[in-house]
């Protein structure tokens, strides 16, 4: 019964991915991970027997442990990957804020002394 469930999951997840680049919700970049996150759940769902034997080659006992283990891992890699993206677009948008700001100022500028032109 959990080898049905597994697969049925890793499809779910891989087409609800493939829709999301489709409607481009979701980058390139982002997707590739992702689909070879599925993927890699979609072949431990077809061949269950690939985690036990990693976990016995790793020494780990129960191979829910490795999974859950391997799990924690990848999200933290994720969680650290988009802290890095939201980083990165922080600064832009500052950098861009502080632009705009400038240009601001100086459309006032002009503005004043094309208006003080004028009264003359």
């Amino acid at each position: 019964m959990i080898v049905p469930v597994g697969i049925a999951f890793a499809l779910v997840i891989l087409t609800i991915i493939v829709v999301l680049l489709m409607r481009r919700h979701l980058r390139e970049k982002y997707a590739v991970m992702w689909l070879l996150i599925g993927a890699a759940m979609l072949v431990l769902a077809f061949f269950p027997d690939l985690l036990s034997g990693l976990a016995g080659l790793l020494g780990v006992l129960v191979p829910a442990n490795l999974f859950f283990a391997l799990a924690v891992a990848l999200l933290t890699g994720v969680t650290l990957h988009l802290s890095w993206e939201l980083s990165r677009a922080e600064e832009e948008i500052r950098r861009v804020a502080e632009e705009v700001a400038i240009l601001r100022a100086e459309v006032d500028d002009l503005r004043a002394n094309n208006s003080g032109d004028r009264s003359d």
